[in-house]
């Protein structure tokens, strides 16, 4: 199976970035600063718990008392995102680097965004710029986005070591677990795969991904017990994923229909 371009990115690393930098100035703040800076804390919650439009109410109006402040643009860009307006996200992630060129969340989050929409190179100049900041103390969010932008492309080794060099960092963030996962399936590294899943499971839950690897993965050692386990489980979780129908599909071959 090969990875989707279009690959869906971890919301906790998103907003692990957008809360760690939401209170972070020194200067003191006005009343209205305040206000904006609680409407950002609100807006970035509401987007945890999948609440869209108290978030944008919160976001929108927090951007309204403050539009200079970069951390409220790039969170207000992520939640377009998210309502999938695309164009719209554009547009704010770039009043955010107008606004300051150097704010890693914003360098990560439009890195992310880019190569998320096949603009590779340019967004993997974004990600370099967050990865290479001396005041970066969250680099595998840009390691981990830039191993996702070159498996994009395919170039599987470069990805490889943008996932390795996240792990060593923080050796038990999902998003690059899982892809590694993927990634040493696909080299014929079963039980490589095996323990990337053992690690992810520890901190994350199954994804559809981490499912159908699971599978694939235990059918290549010959566990066809616990193959069949993984099949249903992705089953009964997740029934309208592709990967449940990729299996459906490949049965449905097998049986003649």
């Amino acid at each position: 199976m090969r990875l989707n371009g279009k690959f869906t990115w971890l919301l906790a690393g998103v907003l692990a970035v957008l809360l760690a930098l939401s209170g972070c100035s020194s200067k003191t703040k006005t009343k209205q600063e305040e206000s904006a800076d609680t409407h950002l804390q609100l807006g970035v919650r509401y987007i945890d718990m999948d609440k869209l439009a108290i978030a944008r109410e919160h976001l929108e109006k927090a951007h309204s008392l403050d539009s200079q402040n970069a951390r409220i643009t790039n969170a207000l860009a992520y939640l377009y995102e998210k309502l999938k307006q695309p164009e719209r996200a554009r547009k704010l992630y770039e009043e955010a680097l107008d606004t300051t060129s150097e704010d890693l969340g914003v360098l990560n989050n439009y890195g992310r965004f880019l190569c998320d929409r096949g603009r590779y190179e340019t967004g993997l100049e974004y990600l370099k710029q967050a990865i290479d900041s001396p005041l970066n103390n969250r680099q595998w969010l840009a390691l981990t986005n830039a191993g996702r932008c070159e498996l994009a492309q395919e170039h599987t080794a470069k990805a490889e070591a943008y996932f390795r060099q996240a792990l060593q960092l923080q050796p038990f963030y999902a998003a690059a677990l899982s892809d590694m996962q993927a990634i040493s399936y696909r080299k014929g590294e079963y039980w490589a795969a095996k323990g990337f899943l053992g690690r992810y499971l520890s901190v994350a839950r199954h994804t559809s991904q981490t499912l159908w690897y699971a599978y694939q993965t235990e059918r290549a050692l010959g566990n066809q017990a616990a193959a069949e386990d993984y099949k249903k489980l992705l089953h009964e979780t997740y029934p309208l994923s592709e990967q449940a129908q990729q299996l459906d599909s490949v049965r449905q071959k097998n049986n003649g229909e």
